[in-house]
């Protein structure tokens, strides 16, 4: 997969990728939303063994623009041509500028036109209100909100929402 769209492009991510995964997955500022507000304290080596295991049905992607890496997303298989996606814009100097509209705009387009899927499935923090502007903005309907569902890092309730987009409304979309 090599997804490119002016100066963004999104690609498989490698071993060699593991440097920078694991810089971002350490940073807490980055992990915070994801509940590791202390990061996950992980090496390269084990990031890399990560990536290793990757295969078609379970993802990890680099997003780069203008050739520099600014972020990752991924892809899973949660059942038959369903799709859970994940994105995390990490350089924080690109942040809120639009990018991971543009990101998640690419990989929609992609994983329902070139790898037939027919719904992709995402969630996110509750306090995450710039997300679920942008999911809602590119037509993913809100399917419930998990309140009190899981523990961060640092034993904080926290609460979800859970969204889906199927193939034959992005279509219409």
């Amino acid at each position: 997969m090599n997804i490119k769209n002016g100066k963004r492009s999104i690609r498989i991510a490698t071993a060699e990728d593991a440097r920078i995964l694991s810089r971002w997955w350490n940073d807490g500022t980055v992990m915070a939303h994801a509940g590791f507000p202390d990061g996950l304290g992980i090496s390269e080596h084990k990031v890399a063994e990560i990536i290793q295991e990757d295969d078609e049905l379970n993802r990890r992607l680099i997003l780069e623009y203008a050739g520099l890496p600014i972020g990752e997303m991924n892809y899973r298989t949660t059942e038959e041509k369903v799709a859970e996606i994940g994105i995390k814009i990490c350089d924080s100097a690109m942040q809120n500028k639009g990018h991971g509209t543009e990101y998640l705009k690419m990989l929609i387009q992609h994983i329902f036109t070139k790898m037939k899927y027919d719904k992709i499935i995402l969630d996110t923090n509750l306090k995450n209100e710039r997300a679920q502007h942008v999911y809602e903005k590119l037509g993913f309907i809100k399917v419930r909100t998990n309140i009190n569902s899981w523990q961060n890092q640092a034993g904080e309730w926290q609460s979800s929402v859970d969204y889906e987009l199927s193939k034959d409304e992005y279509l219409q979309w």
